[in-house]
């Protein structure tokens, strides 16, 4: 049994995450910045801590006291400007992933997004959020951590399949469902096969428990 925190667990991926995690032999802590959320990752037997990424690293190492696994599903959201992506999704990752080193922690899971790393396919609009996620991947990579990096493109809210593609030459499509992307997180918790690898997740036909 790991300890496990997720890093937002409000967001869709990160609930998604949480419901599979429901029933795991996993011990789960679910990162919150509004207390009035607890309630929600209490009915699902997890346990709720108060977490702001806008905070400082040795705040954010608090919360993660204890942890063997920690998950990185958080984001700003579209509906935000450019200064708040970068506050949440750069630097607070970097303050998570420098939380993690601290406190020794076993396995850092990225959520990040498709082509993050190539900066010639970004559209205007969204640069800030690629940006925020090229360099917060960078980091994780020049970190001690054992990390897991994963690319998922558009996010859907369409019902998983089970399946998916880590080659985004076999589909037209580049879009994937978020529940698909949360079995991929559990997928990789602990696995060697998982260790050190960035992952690109589209829509396919592979199933997920062979991805690892």
């Amino acid at each position: 049994m790991s300890q496990i925190f997720i890093i937002g667990a409000n967001g869709k991926v990160g609930r998604h995450a949480a419901r599979l995690l429901q029933d795991s032999e996993h011990d789960v802590k679910v990162g919150l910045r509004s207390k009035d959320q607890f309630s929600d990752f209490e009915k699902l037997g997890h346990t709720p801590v108060h977490l702001d990424l806008e905070a400082d690293v040795a705040t954010i190492t608090d919360a993660l006291q204890g942890s063997d696994v920690v998950i990185f599903t958080a984001g700003s959201g579209g509906h935000t400007g450019a200064d708040k992506t970068m506050l949440i999704d750069f630097d607070g990752a970097v303050k998570a992933i420098e939380a993690a080193e601290a406190i020794n922690a076993k396995q850092f899971i990225m959520v990040s997004a498709l082509n993050a790393d190539s900066p010639e396919t970004w559209s205007d609009s969204m640069k800030p959020y690629y940006i925020a996620k090229r360099y917060a991947d960078r980091v994780l990579k020049e970190s001690s951590l054992n990390y897991t990096i994963l690319r998922p493109g558009g996010l859907s809210d369409e019902a998983g399949t089970g399946n998916v593609t880590t080659d985004p030459s076999e589909q037209a499509t580049k879009k994937i469902p978020r529940e698909d992307v949360a079995r991929v997180i559990l997928a990789a918790i602990g696995h060697d096969k998982a260790s050190k690898q960035v992952v690109t997740l589209l829509e396919g036909d592979t199933p997920i428990n062979e991805l690892f």
